[in-house]
Formats: structure tokens, sequence, C-alpha cells
């Protein structure tokens, strides 16, 4: 819900810079990201935009679209519920993305060089905590971030919803494991409140709220 008084402001789209439209449009379409456009117009003016699965947001690209030099976007982030699991696709399509890293100190994950990135996902899985990085053919660098529990506040308190069928897999998979120890904690006894109990671990988990036990 929006208290402050400012209207709706939502990211669709962001633009990136590239050098060869065609070569951009075919690498997206290998990674099996959604062409919502390909306009192009008698001023030499071209627009293509391509939506990542499950994402709200979309790039764009084109030809008199934006006076910044190809493969200079840097740390685009694309969030997933399983960094390993994306990186894997993201390879098998092609992508040449690193192997998943954790960085061993702030902001190392938006270094490309040096010893800042540790090999492996975050200690304990820690949320927000595990990356890996790849970039398309003109250097525009994407970043992805496993994010598994939201901070406070980051998610309206009204909306619980998930991007992909897996996303709400994987968040049923966390629900069912954390259930588990619930009935363990209460001797073992079979819940039959378990939907009521899976839910209220979902949105809890979703909206960064304390979890029921």
């Amino acid at each position: 819900m929006n208290t402050t008084g400012v209207p709706a402001l939502k990211l669709e789209a962001v633009v990136i810079p590239v050098a060869d439209v065609d070569r951009s449009k075919k690498f997206y379409d290998g990674l099996g990201w959604r062409l919502d456009a390909d306009f192009e117009f008698d001023n030499g003016f071209r627009v293509v935009q391509f939506t990542p699965p499950g994402s709200p947001t979309s790039i764009q690209f084109g030809t008199n679209i934006t006076p910044a030099e190809p493969g200079t976007a840097q740390g685009l982030y694309l969030v997933v519920s399983d960094v390993q699991q994306a990186r894997d696709a993201l390879d098998a399509q092609g992508a040449e993305i690193s192997e998943v890293f954790h960085p061993g100190a702030p902001g190392a994950q938006f270094q490309s060089t040096g010893d800042g990135r540790v090999a492996g996902p975050a200690d304990e899985r820690a949320s927000y905590g595990s990356f890996a990085t790849f970039t398309d053919p003109d250097g525009n660098a994407f970043l992805l971030q496993e994010v598994t529990t939201r901070i406070p506040g980051r998610v309206e308190a009204t909306e619980t919803s998930y991007a992909t069928t897996s996303d709400l897999v994987d968040a049923l998979k966390r629900a069912a494991a954390a259930h588990g120890e619930h009935e363990a904690r209460n001797g073992g006894q079979y819940d039959a409140a378990w939907p009521e109990w899976y839910a209220a671990y979902m949105v809890a988990e979703h909206h960064g709220e304390q979890l029921p036990e």
C-alpha cells in the first residue's frame, strides 16, 4: 500500500547500449527471453525489447536509443531463488557465465578482477549473498543474485506473489522443511493444519517477517 502520497512509479524497462542490434537480438533470444517488440522507423530509430522469464522489468536496445558506449551497462540484477540452478540453465543456453561465488569483501560482486570473489555460495546460503555473472556480446554485465528471504519492508505488505513456478516450488520446499522441524518439536504428531502453517510461513518469509515456529 502506498501511504506516502507519491503515485506508483513502476520501473518497467532498462535501456542497454549495444553495437549490433541483430547480434544482440540473437543473443537474448537464445537465452529464452521473451521478445516483446522490434520496431523500426524511417528516421533510423529502432527499439527492441526483451523480458527475462518471470521478470516485471524488460531491457531495451536498438539504434538512436542511447548515446552510451556499447557494453557500459553494468551490474544489472537478475534475482533468482536458486542461483546454482539459474546459473546452470543460462550456461546451457549459451551464456558465458561465471561459477557461483560470494563476495569476500563488501562490493566484490561488482569487481571483475582481483581476489574479492570467493568460490561457492554464501555461508549457510544466506539470502542476498550468492552471485554469478555473465555478459552479453558487447560486455553489458548481468549479476544473478540469490534471494530467498526478503529484508523486512522490501515487499508490499498487501501482496505475496512468485514470479515463476520454480520460485513457488522452492518456497514450498523451504516451508515443507521448516514444517518438518515444527512437527518434530511437537512430538512428531501429524499437523492437520499444515496448509495454514505453510501459508503463514511463506507469507512471512516473502515479506521478511518473523517466521512461525
